[in-house]
């Protein structure tokens, strides 16, 4: 087995362990606060609240960890935070749990964005577009498997603390693969991080309108996606594990498909930004139950299907090196998660202002997810494709011995 092989398989299923670990915590949150004897809403959010700034804050800083520490050291912080899961089933107070999730979630912000400084280091221009959309799967694979799987663990082993340390345990499994064989060939002297003597530096990507573009195609999708979740079914539709066991088709349909588009990716990302407009205004308004049904599938398809096209566009363009990448991406997350923070409290002041109505706030979340189409339509790419071998990372992407 090639080693970079044995790397993506060990960070992928890393990040679903932390996608178990994080929805099983969720599901189970209420029964944690009550055996904590934690009772009070103000609690509750405060530890939403840790959440949110441990994903904005743990994807602001990862380009910084990966030019004072090389990409290796970095992935290392990321997958340890994530064993830090165990400390939830083990929390003997509020505080503790505060913590671990706070950890938690700052662990699975860093490895989010490392995922593309790794495929970029250790796979070819052939081999990302396969690679960015099995990344893109690994959270909707571990969610879907908590929601389904945590209550039947749950009532087998005897509730939520053994099934949360048994997920906690594949996670440190997994970190200490990583800790073996992730070490000899990602260091700081082949991260990329001063190709050519020169910096890439935050203040950089900030100036880049690439950068820009790039996550303005996709916080609006986010921004959707989030309330979708969060508040649809409180308004009645209930069709969110449609859209998300879709999305896991769509996700795998789209990893293979981004890597046979090429030249053809832009129109790609602009007829999928139609059809999720279309999908996403149908499901919020449609009533008849079958519309309603098939719109489901459509937009959990439709959302995650151009995925992994996106990200190997903001990837795969001349001069990239492995700084560029994680400095692009850490922006790109970072921003991304907090509109769609600022959006889920702006939906929810919407539908208390309109005392419950949902029409209005539903109307401006369709046309912030028409940010996607708008973004695909401002993009450009710079990559030609017409020599296949062209290097577009560093000197020569995938070309490390596994």
């Amino acid at each position: 087995m090639k080693r970079k092989y044995l790397i993506e398989g060990t960070l992928f299923l890393t990040y679903i362990s932390f996608a178990l670990s994080w929805v099983c915590a969720t599901v189970s949150i209420h029964n944690i606060m009550d055996q904590m004897g934690v009772h009070t809403l103000t609690l509750a959010s405060t530890l939403s609240s840790a959440v949110t700034i441990a994903k904005i804050v743990g994807t602001a800083i990862s380009a910084i960890l990966v030019s004072r520490l090389g990409l290796r050291h970095a992935v290392s912080i990321a997958t340890l935070l994530i064993c830090c899961g165990i400390l939830t089933p083990l929390a003997s107070s509020f505080s503790v749990l505060l913590i671990s999730r706070f950890l938690v979630g700052l662990g699975g912000a860093l490895l989010l964005v490392y995922f593309n400084p790794i495929a970029v280091e250790w796979f070819t221009a052939a081999e990302m577009p396969f690679v960015n959309g099995l990344n893109n799967t690994a959270f909707n694979i571990g969610a879907t498997l908590a929601l389904f799987f945590m209550p039947w663990a749950s009532s087998v082993l005897g509730g939520w603390r053994p099934v949360l340390l048994g997920v906690s345990s594949v996670s440190i499994f997994l970190t200490m693969v990583w800790l073996i064989f992730g070490k000899t060939q990602l260091g700081k002297s082949e991260s990329a991080v001063q190709p050519h003597g020169e910096r890439y530096r935050m203040r950089d990507g900030l100036r880049d309108p690439v950068t820009w573009n790039v996550t303005l195609t996709y916080a609006g999708l986010l921004s959707f996606y989030i309330v979708l979740f969060t508040f649809y079914p409180s308004a009645g539709i209930r069709q969110t594990e449609t859209v998300l066991l879709s999305g896991i088709a769509g996700g795998i349909c789209g990893m293979v498909a981004a890597g046979r588009v090429k030249s053809r990716r832009l129109m790609l990302l602009r007829v999928f930004g139609v059809v999720q407009l279309i999908a996403a205004f149908a499901l919020s308004f449609a009533t008849q139950s079958t519309f309603v049904l098939c719109s489901a599938i459509a937009l959990g398809f439709s959302l995650t299907f151009p995925v992994a096209t996106l990200l190997t566009l903001g990837q795969d363009q001349p001069g990239m090196t492995t700084a560029h990448v994680s400095v692009r991406f850490s922006i790109f997350w970072s921003t991304s998660y907090m509109a769609a923070t600022i959006w889920a409290t702006v939906f929810a002041k919407l539908v208390d202002l309109n005392y419950g109505n949902y029409h209005t706030a539903f109307l401006l979340n369709c046309l912030i997810e028409g940010s996607f189409l708008i973004g695909a339509l401002l993009l450009k790419d710079r990559r030609s494709f017409d020599s296949p071998r062209e290097a577009f990372v560093g000197n020569s992407p995938g070309t490390q011995r596994g």
